[in-house]
């Protein structure tokens, strides 16, 4: 709707999460549609905020457009000790493996069944989220893990039950194919996670040399890195140590808002004149 704005003489900025027509779950009248959207607010808006540099390549290349990288931010959490997610499932510090995010196709939690099935270790895997329009998805990956006693879905978490299981996980993992900027990822970090993920260049630029990598879609060598990890906790450790502090500094929320209060500023005094 930007153009419409544009006729009243709106100044308008548009904040791209991520390439949202790439995604499964949509049809292909839908994902036409939205990257018509995309082309609308390459044309029409007077600034786009972007969340990671692919995304601002992705624009420069495409449209010829410099947009503005903003990413998301993170504070310090509270780290609390297994409590409920004891009570609950029977999780206690360390003994298991945390995937926490969207039940999606594109956030490649196919991959992290089918390779933790075949990673030998007594530590569980939690998958915790709900679907987002993909329940047939949550259900077939129910049914794949169904054989696996070692693995627990907890369903939607938040509050004090998510930050006990951030708190307590031996690893996070986010083996996407796709991401717009990854919070789950920011989050497990700032947690004090060693945190294992996929190399696509939105995760690959969250962590730098700060996290365990493997080939995006690659199951093989996923369950490889996970069975290295599961075998050597001073690996774990040596990944832990500093990882916190590294992505608080780098992804402050208080410098993310200040800038983008500044953006938001910067355009009104434009409006103005």
């Amino acid at each position: 709707m930007c153009w419409l704005l544009k006729l009243f003489g709106e100044k308008v900025i548009v904040t791209i999460h991520g390439l949202d027509w790439q995604r499964a779950k949509w049809g292909g009248f839908a994902s036409r549609y939205i990257r018509f959207g995309e082309k609308m607010s390459a044309k029409y808006a007077d600034r786009i905020i972007v969340l990671s540099n692919s995304a601002r390549r992705y624009f420069r290349d495409t449209y010829d457009v410099d947009a503005v990288f903003l990413p998301n931010g993170v504070e310090k959490p509270i780290l609390r000790p297994a409590d409920r997610i004891t009570v609950q499932w029977g999780l206690r510090k360390d003994d298991y493996v945390l995937f926490l995010g969207r039940i999606v196709p594109e956030k490649g939690i196919r991959y992290l069944i089918e390779a933790f099935k075949n990673v030998k270790t007594d530590k569980k895997l939690v998958i915790a989220g709900s679907a987002s329009d993909t329940e047939n998805f949550a259900a077939d990956i129910e049914r794949l893990a169904q054989d696996d006693k070692r693995i627990i879905f907890t369903g939607f978490v938040q509050g004090e039950l998510k930050d006990e299981l951030y708190s307590n996980a031996y690893v996070y993992t986010l083996p996407s194919d796709l991401e717009g900027m990854p919070l789950g990822l920011l989050e497990g970090m700032s947690y004090g996670n060693c945190c294992l993920t996929s190399d696509i260049d939105e995760c690959v630029e969250v962590v730098e040399d700060q996290a365990v990598v493997f080939r995006k879609s690659d199951i093989s060598d996923l369950r490889e890195k996970l069975q290295l990890l599961c075998d050597e906790p001073q690996t774990v450790e040596k990944y832990r140590k500093d990882v916190a502090a590294f992505i608080i500094s780098k992804y402050d929320w208080n410098d993310i808002t200040d800038r983008t209060l500044s953006l938001y500023s910067s355009v009104c005094r434009e409006n103005q004149s």
